[in-house]
């Protein structure tokens, strides 16, 4: 990006409350540090130490919103020791979030939690990260769950919420209708699903929803787009390249920058093992788009 006087922080984003918690709309995905080309693509994470490096530089850049999952795990790390391992003891702003529903067993193979087993999942991820409550729990539901009822699952962490073991609760990979229904149950602060510039108008009207109901809209895969778990593919966009070039950026940071100017309720948790893909992501808060960029990239 086009080099300024001002330092790199999160913070030039701008800020959102999750509940009563403040974040820096520019936050961190750890998924990329576990480095499981089988399970979530390519990852660049490199060593162990190189990953606890880029946890404690995120911090240093501002970023206060960290997204994990007990099942971001591998044969060589886990998303959350590694966390633990790096920021513990944690500050007092620092906000983590995580996700249940999905699980992996010994051999690597997904289950799905009943409502059942949802304290467990949450239980696992108080003990992986030393914590005595977690500060947000999203319901992470399936691609083949897009019409199921989530009464059941969200009335389950509801009740956890309830006995102080989570803080607020989100739901992930979902539908508007699963939303009203979760919102129908207890208070729902973020909406965490896939989404980007490539996405749909059905998405784009469902992020715009979340903004008039005050909920958080929290975007993965908006750098690699339909690449998914595997990461960037294929070639640009012409818009984006243009753009990119326009502000001395890269097509990254467009993405982000582009998803930011979204709404002030949209969060982006860009990940990486990379410090230098780090310090991008995070400068991305700081791209201002104009409005022929928004054109060109709407085209």
């Amino acid at each position: 990006m086009t080099s300024s006087s001002k330092p790199i922080n999160a913070s030039a984003a701008g800020v959102w409350t999750l509940g009563d918690l403040t974040v820096n709309r520019i936050g961190f995905g750890s998924m990329r540090l576990t480095q499981d080309g089988a399970a979530f693509g390519r990852s660049d994470s490199g060593d162990r130490d190189r990953a606890l490096a880029v946890l404690r530089r995120a911090l240093e850049l501002g970023v206060n919103h960290i997204d994990t999952a007990a099942f971001y795990f591998s044969p060589l790390r886990s998303a959350n020791e590694l966390i633990n391992s790096a920021l513990a003891p944690y500050a007092d702003d620092l906000v983590i979030t995580t996700k249940v529903g999905p699980g992996r067993d010994p051999s690597g193979n997904w289950v799905w939690a009943t409502p059942d087993q949802l304290r467990g999942q949450v239980e696992e991820n108080l003990r992986q990260l030393g914590r005595d409550h977690l500060d947000v729990v999203n319901l992470r539901l399936a691609q083949s769950q897009a019409a199921a009822s989530v009464a059941e699952h969200f009335g389950a962490l509801a009740e956890l919420r309830d006995a102080g073991l989570i803080r607020h609760l989100g739901i992930s990979n979902t539908t508007p209708d699963q939303l009203a229904e979760a919102r129908s149950i207890a208070p729902v602060v973020c909406v965490q699903n896939a989404y980007g510039i490539d996405s749909p108008a059905e998405d784009h009207a469902f992020l715009r929803a979340c903004g008039e109901q005050g909920i958080a809209f929290v975007p993965f895969f908006a750098i690699v787009g339909n690449g998914r778990e595997g990461g960037v593919s294929g070639t640009e966009r012409e818009a984006v390249l243009t753009v990119a070039r326009n502000h001395g950026a890269t097509p990254a940071q467009v993405r982000l920058a582009w998803t930011l100017h979204q709404g002030p309720h949209v969060l982006a948790i860009p990940g990486t093992g990379n410090p230098d893909h780090l310090t991008e992501n995070v400068a991305a808060g700081a791209l201002r788009l104009t409005a022929d960029d928004l054109a060109l990239l709407a085209s």
